[in-house]
């Protein structure tokens, strides 16, 4: 009887609900919040990013050496037995007229918005800063692209000749109707590799800009719940910096996303057209010297002087707060190896452990120190 009672009062106790509980809340309190679910439209937008950034983020090193291999190889086998004739052969095809005839003005005039709208998210709306440390990027690869320009039409007008007696000057030549043999670097090589690597260096930002989405909502709870979150890259931020970094990724994130898509489909046009370049234009030579100096040149501006930070302008991506996750560097012989975590910080242990589909393979052992007294 006892026993009997007993159960019931312990039944009577699990099916109490205190005056005014709702089964439908749950109690939030100390938990992060969860992003929305993702709809079919987020997830097609997210597979076309995915291919973009796989086709513009290729490895640069690689494309590098692809550029000066093939302006030698297929531009030597075009010298001495000339590739048969298709409609990307005359200099009067829409891509060339349209496109690569002002291709230093497409390069601009998308990736000048995008470096704004990145920038000035990054720098949080200091106007300043962007101005100081990231547009003088692009006043300074306009200008080696118009110095190199006008050098390769210096060469070619200065130490060349008409085919067409008496006539000394290239102008009076064409304006004859004749033809003037100079030796005429390829601007058109120049521009194509050159806009390539810049939009590839520019395009950069994009990579872990979602990862933002998630940082502004995980600090967005922790400035409410007065939590305190030392691995989130925005807690250091001002109240009204981050505020304004809130308003413009949700604002700009949208144009920059189809920027980049633009930018990364105008980088494959400029490597299409500057096969056909390789193939049908200019001889070896002229092609193989404008491809070193726009190498040359993107590497010593993007990869010698912008990282270094001892003069302005500063690299890409960099602002005032750090969103970006840069691997280890892999191990070089007969060198003294530091991890280079970029923008990201130390990394935890447990990101060194192999994982199979996000999961571990096998748990880390704790790592023991003992200190002395």
């Amino acid at each position: 009887m006892a026993s009997k009672r007993k159960m019931t009062s312990s039944s009577t106790n699990m099916n109490f609900r205190p005056t005014g509980y709702d089964p439908q809340r749950q109690d939030t309190k100390g938990t992060r919040p969860t992003s929305n679910p993702t709809t079919v439209r987020e997830v097609l937008l997210q597979v076309l990013m995915f291919l973009c950034k796989k086709i513009i983020f290729f490895d640069v090193n690689l494309k590098v050496a692809l550029y000066l291999g093939s302006l030698f190889l297929v531009s030597l086998i075009g010298d001495f037995a000339p590739y048969p004739k298709t409609y990307f052969a005359r200099s009067d095809n829409i891509f060339n007229v349209y496109f690569v005839k002002w291709g230093w003005a497409w390069t601009l005039v998308l990736s000048v918005p995008y470096l704004v709208l990145t920038s000035f998210i990054l720098c949080c709306g200091n106007r300043g800063k962007l101005f100081k440390e990231h547009l003088p990027r692009i006043v300074i690869a306009t200008f080696f692209w118009l110095t190199w320009t006008k050098a390769f039409n210096f060469i070619e007008t200065m130490y060349g000749r008409c085919n067409a007696k008496g006539v000394d000057t290239k102008i009076a030549c064409l304006k004859g109707g004749h033809f003037w043999h100079g030796f005429d670097i390829s601007g058109h090589a120049f521009i194509l590799i050159y806009s390539s690597l810049v939009l590839i260096e520019e395009a950069k930002p994009i990579i872990g800009w979602e990862n933002i989405k998630e940082h502004l909502r995980n600090e967005d709870h922790n400035r409410n719940t007065r939590e305190d979150s030392s691995s989130n890259p925005l807690r250091n931020l001002e109240d009204d910096e981050f505020q304004t970094v809130k308003e413009m990724y949700e604002k700009y994130t949208p144009l920059i996303r189809i920027l980049f898509i633009s930018m990364t489909a105008l980088q494959l046009l400029w490597d299409v057209m500057l096969v056909c370049t390789m193939l049908y234009y200019h001889k070896m030579i002229e092609k193989v010297l404008s491809g070193i100096f726009a190498i040359l040149t993107w590497f010593f501006t993007y990869r010698a002087w912008y990282p270094a930070h001892s003069l302005l302008p500063n690299s890409v991506g960099h602002g005032k707060f750090l969103y970006q996750k840069v691997k280890p560097q892999p191990a070089v012989p007969f060198r003294k190896q530091s991890l280079n975590y970029g923008n990201a910080g130390p990394s935890n242990r447990s990101n060194d452990v192999p994982k199979f589909m996000g999961m571990p393979i096998y748990q880390q052992k704790p790592v023991t120190v003992t200190t002395t007294e």
